[in-house]
């Protein structure tokens, strides 16, 4: 991220809207939306009738302008707006500010929104927009970063749209069922009933972009197919929509296999976070061989995201931060540690997310 620039405090910045009725839903109930950008960006903001006055760092003032500006006009749009919108409209400024050219320009149209059956859902960071257009017009894209970033909520975003619309005639989601502390064998049930598990993230998606008995309907009919890796071997997956998340613990020889199961008609999303490897000590981490082997290949979008695309709750920012100022003192200490590490490092490698 670039430095934060010397802090110099003007004159306050007056903004006036011309719809009262908006102004509402755009301070908040009792404020709260207004408090959140105040402690985001450590202004001061007063408001008076339909005038609000910012009043802090010269730097942190024009954020907060351009995104209170930019949740104003979302809602002349018709949209609703929350404590989520507020905080992306924050971090869509803040990276605006930071040498993001247009990007509230880029993203304030209805076309980046992926439109599911439930819900329409709009990209919150400069790093998920770029996903969902790589998710749109590449054929296999590889999406690795922290927790929280989006990777496989709007991969299966995409995936639904595409089905609702016809443009695949199924989805296929899996998971490699790695035992991270646990073992299948004493959990109860049949292999489904032990495996389900490890697939309940992708249930949730789904259950978060469809009505729960469509998801069940496709789920029986074979329109959606839920399982985990080993079921995936000897596969031609045509006119599909595949997902594979949790890529990190894959094998070399796992990854492999999955990406030649891609058929006619088809298009693929591998997304995983390299710091969460939970392959035995000294495997080497398939997704990580993929993003060197596949980099420049014609066909294949890759995505690397950083904290600033963490969208959950402020605090996993900044949990995932300290966690990787944690592994970089240890790396400094012991270059050698950590076999299953990101060959090209993680901080070098998301430069260019």
């Amino acid at each position: 991220m670039s430095p934060t620039p010397a802090a110099t405090v003007g004159p306050p910045v007056q903004m006036e809207f011309d719809d009262n009725r908006l102004l509402p839903m755009l301070f908040g109930e009792h404020d709260r939306n207004l408090a959140a950008v105040e402690q985001a960006l450590g202004v001061q903001l007063v408001t008076r009738g339909n005038r609000l006055a910012i009043n802090g760092p010269d730097h942190a003032v024009q954020i907060a302008q351009r995104a209170l500006t930019a949740l104003y006009q979302s809602l002349k749009r018709g949209h609703q707006i929350d404590r989520q919108e507020v905080d992306a409209a924050i971090r869509l400024a803040r990276a605006e500010k930071e040498g993001e050219p247009n990007l509230f320009g880029q993203l304030s149209g209805d076309g980046t929104a992926v439109k599911t059956q439930r819900r329409q859902i709009r990209p919150r960071s400069a790093g998920q927009a770029r996903y969902v257009e790589a998710l749109r017009e590449a054929d296999l894209v590889l999406a690795v970063g922290p927790a929280g970033t989006g990777k496989t909520y709007l991969a299966v975003a995409i995936a639904v749209a595409m089905l609702s619309a016809g443009n695949v005639d199924r989805i296929v989601l899996s998971r490699p069922a790695v035992e991270a502390g646990e073992r299948l064998g004493f959990l109860p049930g049949d292999l489904r009933e032990k495996i389900d598990p490890y697939l309940r993230p992708l249930y949730d998606a789904l259950y978060d972009m469809m009505p729960a008995e469509q998801v069940i309907k496709r789920i029986s009919s074979g329109e959606i197919e839920i399982a985990p890796l080993a079921f995936m071997r000897g596969r031609t997956l045509s006119n599909s929509f595949v997902i594979l998340d949790e890529a990190q613990n894959t094998t070399p020889v796992q990854m492999k296999m999955f990406l030649t199961r891609l058929g006619e008609g088809s298009r693929m999303a591998v997304t995983g976070d390299l710091s969460q490897v939970d392959l035995p000590t000294g495997a080497r981490s398939g997704l990580a061989e993929a993003l060197t082997v596949l980099e420049g290949v014609e066909g294949v979008g890759i995505l690397r995201f950083t904290d600033a695309d963490v969208v959950r709750h402020p605090l996993v920012t900044r949990i995932v931060r300290a966690y990787d100022r944690h592994t970089g003192d240890r790396s400094n200490a012991s270059p050698n540690e950590g076999s299953n590490a990101d060959p090209a490092g993680r901080g070098a490698g998301n430069t260019g997310r």
